[in-house]
């Protein structure tokens, strides 16, 4: 296992259904991300949509300083295809499930396609479990961003992922 590539995710987490399969095929790489989150998967789900106004992750690179709210906005769960999602367009989405996006013009991240699914467990918790799929763009462009964009990725997305199961655990 590559922490680069699977951080937090198990064999099951891997072997689930993702819809971002449907969006991009053949891609050139594939990232897992995971967590545990003492939440219901609705309280989960919820706090993925407010992705709309805000990353999540450190707020000082992705949101230009801003703090991302810390309470839920009223109406970010009315959730269509076609929505922005930040750098990304909503694709497909099922309450409480998962979201799925398309990035919407890749540049040097290249083509990509995300879903974050929500797996509920048995005890009434979830698993917030996100692939990623990634199609570099070619040339030079695309063998630098092969060598970054995996690292650079998990640093962010593992904080988004841990600042989202904290505000769904009630912190």
């Amino acid at each position: 296992m590559s922490i680069v590539r699977e951080w937090g995710s198990t064999p099951a987490d891997r072997a689930l259904d993702f819809a971002c399969d449907r969006f991009l095929d053949r891609p050139d790489d594939v990232l897992f991300r995971a967590v545990a989150v003492d939440a219901a998967p609705a309280t989960v789900f919820r706090w993925l949509c407010q992705m709309r106004v805000a990353p999540y992750s450190y707020d000082w690179i992705d949101n230009w300083g801003r703090e991302s709210p810390r309470t839920l906005t009223p109406g970010l769960d009315d959730l269509a295809v076609g929505q922005r999602v930040l750098i990304f367009d909503l694709v497909a989405f099922e309450a409480p499930h998962h979201l799925t996006l398309r990035l919407r013009d890749g540049g040097v991240f290249g083509d990509v396609a995300i879903t974050y699914r929500v797996v509920p467990q048995a005890n009434g918790t979830s698993r917030l479990v996100a692939k990623l799929l990634v199609r570099y763009p070619p040339g030079v462009v695309g063998w630098l961003s092969s060598w970054w964009l995996p690292a650079g990725d998990l640093v962010m997305m593992r904080k988004q992922l841990l600042n989202l199961k904290s505000l769904a655990e009630g912190g």
